[in-house]
C-alpha cells in the first residue's frame, strides 16, 4: 500500500491504475478474512453453508454477508445500504471516527494497524462458531453483519482522509503530520 501511495505522488505513474489499487487494498486490508490464517488460506477451504447455499467462509465475509443484508435489510437497494453506512458514520459510530483516522505510527497508510484490527476481527468473529461443513444462518449473519458494515464504513472514511492527505497536503486532519515511509 506505501508503494501505491508513493506512486501517487509521482506525475509518471499511472494515476488512475495506483488509484483503483489503493482503494482495492484499503478495502481487503480491512476484511478481516483477507489477513486470516495462512493454513485454510483466509476461509477458502473451510466449505460452509451459508443458509442453504454452500460456498466458503471466506465468501461469506466478501460477499454473502453484505448481499444477505442488502436483500434482508435495505430491500436490495446499494443505495440505500450506503446511505445506512454513511449515517452510522455521523450517529452511531461518530465518537470513534477520530480515532479510525489515526494510527500509532506515523506513516500515511497505517498498513500493518488496519491489518492488525482485521487479524483480531478475523479471530474474535470471523472463525467464531465455525466448523467444517456447519450451516450459518441467523445468529452468525445478525452477529456479525454491524462488523462487516463498520469495515466497511472504516475503510471508506480512511481511503478518504489518505487521499486528501495526498492530494492536498494543506487539509487539517489528524493524517496532516504523517510522513510516507
Amino acid at each position: 500500500m506505501t508503494n501505491l501511495t508513493y506512486s501517487l505522488l509521482v506525475p509518471l505513474d499511472n494515476l488512475t491504475e495506483s488509484l483503483m489499487f489503493l482503494a482495492h487494498f484499503m478495502g481487503d486490508i480491512h476484511q478481516p478474512l483477507h489477513v486470516g490464517f495462512a493454513a485454510d488460506e483466509g476461509g477458502n477451504t473451510i466449505a460452509i453453508r451459508w443458509y442453504k447455499r454452500k460456498t466458503n467462509l471466506h465468501h461469506v465475509w466478501d460477499v454473502s454477508i453484505i448481499e444477505t443484508a442488502k436483500k434482508d435489510f435495505y430491500k436490495n437497494n446499494l443505495n440505500t445500504m450506503i446511505e445506512s453506512i454513511k449515517k452510522n458514520i455521523t450517529d452511531e459510530w461518530a465518537h470513534d471516527v477520530d480515532a479510525w483516522e489515526t494510527c500509532n505510527k506515523k506513516r500515511v497508510t497505517c498498513a500493518l494497524e488496519y491489518a492488525s484490527e482485521s487479524i483480531t476481527i478475523s479471530c474474535k468473529n470471523a472463525y467464531k462458531d465455525v466448523e467444517q461443513d456447519s450451516t450459518l444462518g441467523d445468529e452468525y449473519f445478525l452477529s456479525r453483519r454491524p462488523i462487516v458494515e463498520k469495515r466497511i464504513a472504516q475503510a471508506g472514511l480512511r481511503l478518504a482522509a489518505l487521499l486528501n492527505k495526498i492530494f492536498d497536503p494543506t487539509i487539517h486532519h489528524p493524517t496532516s503530520r504523517l510522513q510516507i515511509e
